[in-house]
């Protein structure tokens, strides 16, 4: 199938990219389970709450069981308290882990890339290379692609390439082997160098 290919100046032209990673079924469920484990996964699993056992408190109790009018309470660090513990405290052993299969996490990174293309958002660059590290020099490309913010997937990255694009902050360069479903959903424009798409090809089709 035909995909959009754009030279450093932004000169368009039709690059022949590969059907089963550029022109597969939008499968719109499977995208959103992958963005929703890609998420849950990614997660630290730090938060914590106290339950009553845990909290500071007097094992002393408040006040006499009876004849006071108030409900019986035995210790300050009942969960119905100021200052006492959570009834169900969120624990940092929690696991928010979700799996997802190697066929459908394909699968689905297909779908996108489809999806991308289909709407217009992606396009292949025939290379992006820089004479040096400066920001300006990088930032002047990506004018002349009139592009503002982007996920460029290179399929090598030099120091070059690297020092001068991690200055932006709408424009994340990575290597196809750390793509991810979030970021391609994220960006407005994804650019793919030629040489990328065949590592694509070769994870995802």
């Amino acid at each position: 199938m035909q995909v959009e290919l754009l030279n450093d100046q932004g000169q368009a032209a039709t690059f022949e990219a590969p059907e089963a990673l550029f022109g597969r079924d939008y499968n719109e469920s499977l995208i959103h389970q992958l963005v929703v484990a890609y998420q849950a996964n990614a997660r630290q699993g730090t938060r914590a709450q106290k339950d009553r056992e845990q909290v500071k408190h007097s094992t002393k109790k408040p006040f006499r069981q009876k004849g006071t009018g108030n409900a019986r309470a035995g210790m300050t660090s009942s969960p119905i308290w100021r200052g006492g513990g959570k009834a169900f405290p969120n624990l940092p052993e929690e696991n928010f882990s979700q799996k997802i299969n190697k066929k459908q996490y394909r699968v689905g990174m297909a779908s996108i890339f489809s999806k991308l293309v289909a709407d217009g958002r992606l396009a292949v660059l025939e290379d992006i290379k820089l004479d040096s590290p400066k920001t300006k020099g990088f930032a002047s490309k990506l004018k002349n692609l009139k592009v503002e913010s982007a996920l460029v997937i290179a399929d090598t990255i030099d120091e070059n390439l690297y020092l001068a694009s991690r200055n932006l902050p709408n424009v994340y360069v990575i290597e196809p082997r750390y793509v991810d479903p979030l970021s391609l959903v994220h960006f407005k424009k994804v650019l793919v160098t030629k040489g990328a798409v065949d590592q694509l090809k070769e994870m995802f089709a």
